[in-house]
């Protein structure tokens, strides 16, 4: 690493994104709640995508004493799409201990941040500098990326000795007086400029002249990053099933994949109609029209589902409550579901059957 362009890299991105930073509704009023919820919702989730669901969470949990307060059911509706639902639940365990603890206010430094659930190093780092004002960088791997190529630097992003090693180069160049922006800046240089996907934008980066891929040709060669496992790929059958004025859901447990969240009764494999009625009969209930809904999948980290959906007709019995208590099934009234019940975007496909 060539140490005085390193020194100097700071001022040539402050410059550059002083002239054209994105306007984004958390960098518009960057108080430490809102600085926290939008680096949570945009862990592995785009921009644009976060943008509606960070609204409408403000609208209805506006500052931490409501975030603490909120239920589960309420805090799983607001975060249905987003995925990765252990990361709302940590919110709203971390702003508790912030009301019993701290008195309602954030901490700010990243060392008592660190203590609450949910916030990682990056995350405590981006509060800090953004928030606070403290001189405590956040790696992430825009971060990462950008300085692999800019030093052809070798060492292995997966690795958290990589990750530390690099905090640690960092905080000994950060701007003492713009740290948030400085962060951020590295952060936006990552997701407009030296992009993950395709060929980076290198005729509009500020740090072109000192970059040593762009020099040699060779970004494609970096960040050096250890080969993801295989995914675990896993086929179910779907069954949307609904009668007059009710759909039939189940709750997934409280623990593990989707945890506490509402989804469509389903069996392993794909099956064909016939197996798909007989496990309607088998559930208990009577089904009257099966129609297929065709397949869908759905990637997750280290598994994808495979999936094939049928909607299905079902008598309005008199015992139906009976049934479905029997069977642990949720009974949704029709009109409620889209409102009231938090149903994961693995089951997109199928969910806009529920007519």
């Amino acid at each position: 690493m060539n140490q005085e362009q390193f020194k100097a890299m700071p001022d040539r991105l402050l410059v550059w994104y002083d002239k054209g930073n994105r306007i984004l509704p958390w960098r518009s009023e960057p108080t430490p709640y809102h600085v926290w919820l939008s680096e949570i919702m945009l862990q592995q989730t785009r921009v644009e995508a976060v943008k509606p669901y960070y609204d409408r969470f403000l609208h209805a949990l506006p500052d931490i004493a409501h975030l603490a307060e909120a239920g589960e059911e309420q805090l799983l509706k607001l975060w249905e799409g987003l995925g990765y639902y252990n990361r709302v639940r940590n919110l709203n365990k971390a702003a508790k201990i912030i009301m019993e603890e701290y008195g309602g206010q954030m901490p700010g430094t990243q060392e008592e941040l660190l203590k609450l659930p949910g916030i990682g190093r990056y995350t405590s780092g981006a509060i800090a500098s953004i928030a606070y004002g403290q001189a405590d960088p956040a790696v992430d791997g825009n971060v990462l990326r950008v300085l692999a190529r800019l030093f052809c630097d070798e060492r292995n992003i997966s690795e958290e000795k990589t990750k530390l090693a690099v905090e640690a180069e960092l905080r000994e160049v950060m701007p003492k007086d713009r740290p948030g922006d400085f962060n951020q800046s590295m952060m936006e240089l990552g997701a407009m400029v030296c992009t993950p996907n395709g060929a980076p934008k290198c005729e509009v980066c500020p740090l072109r002249e000192m970059c040593a891929a762009h020099q040699a040709g060779t970004w494609e060669q970096y960040p050096v990053k250890s080969a993801k496992k295989p995914r675990v790929i896993e086929d179910k059958t779907v069954l949307v099933m609904q009668s007059d004025r009710r759909a039939i859901f189940r709750k997934r447990p409280a623990k593990g994949l989707l945890a506490g969240m509402y989804e469509f009764p389903c069996i392993e494999g794909k099956a064909d109609e016939d197996k798909a009625l007989s496990a309607v009969r088998a559930f208990g209930f009577s089904p009257l029209h099966i129609e297929p809904l065709g397949e869908a999948k759905h990637i997750f980290t280290h598994k994808e589902w495979h999936m094939i959906g049928y909607a299905v007709r079902i008598d309005e019995l008199s015992d139906l409550e009976a049934v479905a208590k029997k069977g642990h099934f949720i009974l949704a009234d029709r009109s409620e579901v889209t409102e009231s019940y938090p149903i994961p975007t693995a089951y997109a496909a199928y969910r806009k059957y529920l007519t």
